[in-house]
């Protein structure tokens, strides 16, 4: 294999696994925010149960997520040097700003949540959580920055060996690309605690009904029971689970609306900053004003010649680029030599692209990739929102139904935001190519500054050193995956008293307080 290949697919494996937590993090640290902020400030005990099993499910992906995020910085050196010195005078101050600013005040006050159980007063303990929750959104800001400027260099300009400097700080964090792109990436991680909370409630509720703790009268209005035979699972717990169901899906629903809003303005810089990308997502062959609602081809195709298109909305494309219906947007065909003539139909010959200077560019990215990515994307959101409405309405009258399989769809459902939140990053980066650092075809850019893919890879590494990293770290992610998914397992069957043991021990010895000192401080047990 070529060594550019096995080094995109070893970024794109590292990636992927990483940012299967990060919306998760992001989400469910604003719920759990949510959650005990109506616990402080209603005393109600369901508030804290949720806050302690949520939390504890969110401090398991948050690890998790630490611990795969920190190997993406060590790809930029091993893989991709020739790249990091490309950017890294941009670049240099958002992940500054990341790691000093956002992650060091993170998992700083996360700590402090983690150990401050009974020993701060509840609102200095509520305020290091908002203060950790905070820090990990304002440190995906930074890192969204740091992405955008690659979608859409801003405030630089050229250097005299032909590297980009910095000049306009205020410009990159700012990038409008980054703008568009945060607000997405915050609202579609919302869309996945949503139904990371609906699927989960679910499941707890059909344990309940399945138990028979809870039953239903003849208006099927649910009759809340209780039971000792599981410590916890009493009134209260029936509380903790239909509220986190409605709320998620009441989430999930708001969310997606933001997301397509969102995604609307970043399709239209798209149309203006990389045309390229946003016609092969919709298989436009031609200029016009048609949108694909179903393209077929050879999967492999960055070649029109063999695209059929077979339903087709007229004028939609025009409106989803410009906002006005009918307009035409240009077409691969019409673009592809404007991109040859700009950027050339070889990589230049100069020192900055060695050995792969003078080889052949293809400016059309893979069009399977691009055009099922985006509308897998928008797909699947629009499944997870429906879910969310349908949730709402089947548990208008405070339980869910009995039925086994409609819980194993519930609990599957969580997987499809997820899934959406991969395939919109796979289609914004593969979509890019061949281009690392995409040129600015708009007037709002810096005209000269790009890069290709194929100059971005380290020029000492070999085939089989790469080879080797990539087995080895798919072979330490897949270890890792095995850990959180048995952790997440075990805590979300055990149910709230899997992180609240005091609950158990409660029920042991009914002579013991309820607010016991020793119960309230066993912040290990609730933390890990």
């Amino acid at each position: 294999m070529d060594v550019l290949d096995i080094a995109r697919w070893q970024f794109g494996i590292v990636t992927v696994y990483h940012f299967l937590m990060v919306p998760l993090t992001l989400g469910l640290g604003m719920c759990v925010v949510i959650m005990q902020t109506r616990w402080v400030r209603t005393g109600d005990e369901k508030f804290l149960r949720m806050t302690k099993f949520w939390g504890k499910v969110y401090l398991i992906n948050f690890i998790i997520g630490v611990a795969t995020g920190l190997v993406q910085e060590f790809q930029f050196g091993m893989a991709w040097s020739e790249y990091s010195r490309f950017v890294g005078d941009v670049f240099g101050a958002p992940l500054a700003m990341e790691g000093l600013l956002a992650f060091f005040v993170e998992s700083t006050f996360l700590g402090i949540w983690i150990f401050g159980w009974g020993r701060l007063r509840k609102g200095l303990h509520l305020a290091a959580l908002w203060c950790a929750v905070i820090g990990s959104w304002i440190s995906a800001y930074f890192i969204i920055v740091a992405n955008s400027w690659m979608q859409h260099p801003v405030g630089v300009e050229l250097g005299a060996d032909g590297r980009p400097v910095m000049t306009d700080i205020w410009a990159v964090l700012t990038n409008s690309t980054a703008l568009a792109a945060y607000t997405h990436t915050i609202l579609g991680a919302l869309v996945v605690a949503g139904m990371f909370l609906l699927g989960i409630s679910w499941y707890q509720l059909w344990r309940r009904r399945h138990d028979g703790i809870d039953t239903v009268d003849s208006s099927g209005a649910v009759v809340v029971g209780e039971t000792d035979a599981v410590h916890g699972r009493d009134r209260t717990d029936h509380g903790v689970w239909i509220w986190s169901l409605r709320f998620g899906a009441l989430l999930a629903i708001v969310a997606f609306v933001g997301t397509v809003a969102t995604g609307d303005v970043q399709g239209k810089l798209m149309y203006e900053q990389q045309p390229m990308k946003m016609a092969a997502a919709e298989a436009a062959c031609h200029t016009g004003s048609s949108f694909s609602v179903l393209s077929l081809g050879d999967p492999g195709s960055t070649d029109c010649s063999d695209v059929i298109t077979l339903i087709e909305v007229p004028g939609v494309l025009g409106f989803l680029g410009t906002g006005e219906w009918g307009a035409d947007m240009p077409g691969i065909r019409d673009l592809e030599p404007q991109y040859v003539d700009q950027y050339g139909a070889t990589i230049p010959d100069n020192a900055l692209y060695g050995e792969r200077a003078g080889t052949d560019v293809h400016y059309v990215p893979v069009m399977w990739v691009t055009y099922w990515g985006f509308r897998l994307m928008i797909g699947l959101g629009g499944i997870v929102a429906a879910g969310g409405v349908i949730a709402l309405w089947l548990t208008r009258k405070g339980t869910v139904l009995s039925s086994k399989w409609i819980m194993r769809l519930a609990l599957l459902g969580i997987v499809a935001p997820f899934a959406a939140n991969i395939a919109g990053w796979i289609f914004t980066e593969l979509g890019r190519q061949p281009f690392v650092v995409a040129p600015n075809p708009d007037a709002t850019g810096i005209d000269g500054v790009f890069m290709f893919t194929a100059a971005a890879v380290s020029p000492g590494v070999t085939a089989g050193e790469l080879l080797f990293s990539v087995i080895t770290l798919a072979a330490v992610y897949g270890v890792m995956l095995i850990i959180e998914v048995f952790l997440m397992v075990k805590y979300i069957r055990g149910g709230v008293a899997s992180a609240m043991p005091e609950l158990t021990r409660r029920a042991a010895d009914a002579d013991d307080a309820p607010d016991d000192d020793r119960s309230q401080g066993d912040v290990l047990a609730f933390a890990y």
